[in-house]
């Protein structure tokens, strides 16, 4: 049973092209099949979380980390009695619009369209919005997904450490305040990676354990793993101590949270709305102050330790290389480019053509763009 204040199905803002409702399904249970069976989603098992995909296959992809996401989320969703089907779609669709090389790529990117004039820029979170909304072609009715406001809107306005909300300025999403369930999203996807970057950093050997130890919540994870495992089986005392770290967290966002909700009150979930438009800084769902601070202890370690461990800057650097090498070929020669992408005998602008690379480059896999940036430059580069 939801709370008064959860997202219902019923009172969804519905879509811009009318759809009529299904016989089995909810509007956002059809949004999370319909992101589901995208290409773009398809896509997320070959583009980085930290490690590049040449580095092994045993570490977290951006589709890894997106279902990782999805399960916190739906059971921060369960325990607060919100929409799950709704907190599912928003997840399983969050990252939809990360370019290849994760970070490094979206930095590149970035960094290349705002030397356009006028300055560009770009987003993932607001590709993610227009893969959705336009880009991605599986209807013959409409062009993208024709997904339900509050699912765009969670995309669109998605925020963590590392995730900005895209420009809504231009689309009648301005002013529109995210719901709970997509807050639920937001802070789901800060618990997962903090959590899963030290798994992969361990198992990379670019962190340890010695490291880490400096955090007190690390520290407190590890009280609550056997010690005879550290001795016995590091991998088997690795996993228990990150699942610790995930509970521990849990239970801290879970008990806040509800102290949170009884103090605001909200009736509905218009009101909720209405209350994180006006105020999209405060904290509704989150963790205590004690455990945000224990958590930036963590995070700044990892900041140290595994995103500036030399291993790391040589991938994401080796990434920006390649993506400003395609970039500029394309840009210098753009007939390279299959006609669907930039179509023969129309003319366009500068800025025109550095959006049409820009969309074709945040399309690639790892695996694609460093493919063809072999077809390119060198067939006998090793990457």
């Amino acid at each position: 049973m939801m709370v008064s204040y959860a997202m219902r199905s019923k009172d969804s803002g519905g879509r811009k092209y009318p759809e009529d409702k299904h016989e089995i399904r909810t509007c956002y249970q059809r949004d999370r099949d319909r992101v589901i069976h995208s290409e773009a989603f398809r896509k997320l098992e070959y583009k980085t979380q930290v490690f590049v995909i040449y580095e092994g296959d045993y570490y977290r992809t951006r589709l890894t980390h997106t279902i990782e996401v999805a399960q916190i989320a739906r059971t921060i969703g369960r325990n607060l009695q919100l929409n799950e089907d709704l907190i599912e779609a928003i997840a399983l669709a969050h990252d939809l619009g990360h370019p290849p090389f994760g970070h490094a790529g979206e930095k590149a990117l970035n960094h290349i369209m705002a030397s356009a004039k006028p300055k560009l820029k770009f987003n993932h979170n607001q590709r993610s919005f227009d893969i959705v909304a336009g880009l991605e072609k599986r209807y013959p009715n409409f062009d993208g997904l024709n997904l339900t406001k509050e699912v765009l809107v969670g995309i669109l306005k998605h925020s963590t450490g590392y995730d900005k909300p895209g420009d809504s300025h231009y689309n009648k999403f301005v002013d529109e305040g995210p719901t709970l369930e997509a807050k639920v999203v937001d802070i789901a996807d800060s618990l997962a990676y903090l959590s899963h970057d030290i798994d992969d950093g361990i198992t990379s050997r670019c962190i340890t354990g010695d490291d880490l130890k400096a955090s007190r919540l690390w520290k407190k994870a590890g009280q609550r793993v056997d010690p005879q495992l550290e001795a016995n089986d590091k991998e088997i005392f690795k996993y228990q101590i990150v699942k610790a770290l995930i509970d521990m967290q849990m239970k801290d966002l879970l008990s806040f949270s509800k102290q949170k909700l009884e103090e605001l009150n909200f009736k509905s979930s218009e009101e909720v709305r209405q209350y994180t438009y006006k105020n999209p800084s405060r904290t509704v769902i989150g963790f205590s102050p004690s455990m945000n601070k224990e958590r930036k202890v963590l995070q700044k370690i990892l900041e140290e330790k595994l995103y500036q461990h030399y291993r790391v800057i040589r991938m994401t650097d080796k990434a920006k290389r390649i993506i400003k090498d395609l970039f500029k070929v394309y840009m210098k020669t753009p007939e390279q480019l299959p006609e669907k992408i930039f179509r023969r005998g129309r003319k366009y602008t500068k800025n025109q053509k550095y959006k049409i690379i820009c969309n074709h480059i945040a399309s690639m896999t790892d695996r694609f763009a460093i493919d063809e940036h072999k077809r390119l430059f060198d067939p006998d580069e090793k990457v």
